[in-house]
């Protein structure tokens, strides 16, 4: 399929996308009730290694590529190079500038361990990226952390009532250091940010996320809202949380996975693993378990009916 064979989109600039969300948060949104009930984000980051940022201003739908005033004949065709490449498209835009005509950036990041790089070009169209390499060949390379900030509030309302102040404030050294972002996950951890190149998923973010941005521009994590290290399973993720806060180990490329054994099920529906990193000193083995929420809760702000989840415990941590 090519741009050719789609119908023409000459009124892509829809009103049924709402600028603003509607409502505030009061204790019905989900990430009130989250923070209410104490709710772990702990191994809850994407598998995701492999990402493409999308400058697109204005209004976002639910499906932000595909909602948005991104040209509609090449949405579906970048989508499908997507999730064929194995890598996420993501829409952003500047703080508060919803409304301002883009510049036109895109950029390529990778969050492999070893691979670690984020590539910003210029498009001069976005029929461009159906066929830019995706493979970090383009563009100038960033030289510090970038930081994405979920505000899309066409997918839940919490990420813009709480996503938005936070990426106006956020006190990155540079301009181009920030940027609202389309749905990352999670949506009741609200606010969520993902740190690029690596991949650190965070959320409730408090304040102006000062310390975060503190932590990564020495090249550390800021672990008290770290959800973990996007692309890794969800027992490394566990695993390397209880090593960092037992070991106080908070570098970035501190605690690389070296393998995981699954033990023996303790009892029906509780998982058991135990996992190598590599510390400093040597091998620091950690043991996590991973159990049912007890009941059911509000995952989303549009959530149907409530829902069940996961937490990550750790029970062991040994060098």
């Amino acid at each position: 399929m090519t741009t050719a064979d789609l119908p023409p989109a000459d009124d892509f600039c829809r009103t049924d996308l709402p600028a603003r969300p509607t409502g505030r948060l009061d204790t019905a949104r989900c990430s009130v009730q989250a923070l209410a009930r104490g709710d772990s984000g702990i191994a809850t980051a994407s598998p995701v290694q492999r990402w493409l940022l999308v400058e697109q201003p204005g209004p976002w739908g639910r499906d932000a590529l595909l909602q948005s005033r991104f040209d509609a004949r090449v949405a579906p065709l970048l989508a499908e190079r997507a999730r064929r490449e194995d890598v996420r498209v993501l829409l952003v835009r500047r703080p508060g500038d919803r409304l301002a005509d883009a510049g036109g950036r895109w950029a390529y990041a990778d969050s492999r361990r070893g691979r670690e790089g984020l590539w910003w070009s210029v498009r001069a169209s976005d029929e461009e990226l159906l066929t830019a390499p995706w493979d970090g060949s383009v563009g100038e390379r960033s030289q510090r952390p970038t930081y994405l900030v979920c505000t899309h509030g066409g997918h839940d309302a919490c990420c813009a009532l709480r996503g938005r102040p936070l990426a106006r404030a956020m006190p990155a050294p540079g301009p181009a250091d920030v940027w609202e972002c389309s749905h990352l996950g999670g949506d009741r951890f609200a606010a969520n940010v993902v740190v690029l190149p690596h991949g650190f998923y965070y959320g409730q973010v408090p304040g102006d996320g000062g310390l975060l941005v503190a932590a990564h521009e020495q090249g550390q994590v800021a672990l008290a809202w770290l959800r973990g290290r996007a692309g890794l399973p969800a027992h490394v993720q566990a695993a390397q949380h209880g090593a960092r806060e037992e070991l106080g180990l908070l570098g970035v490329d501190d605690l690389a996975p070296l393998g995981a054994t699954q033990l023996p099920d303790p009892e029906p529906d509780v998982e058991r693993w135990e996992v190598a990193l590599a510390g400093p000193a040597g091998t620091v083995t950690v043991v996590v378990e991973s159990r049912p929420s007890p009941e059911a809760a509000q995952l989303t702000c549009s959530a149907v009916r409530p829902g069940r989840v996961r937490t990550w415990h750790r029970l062991s941590v040994s060098r």
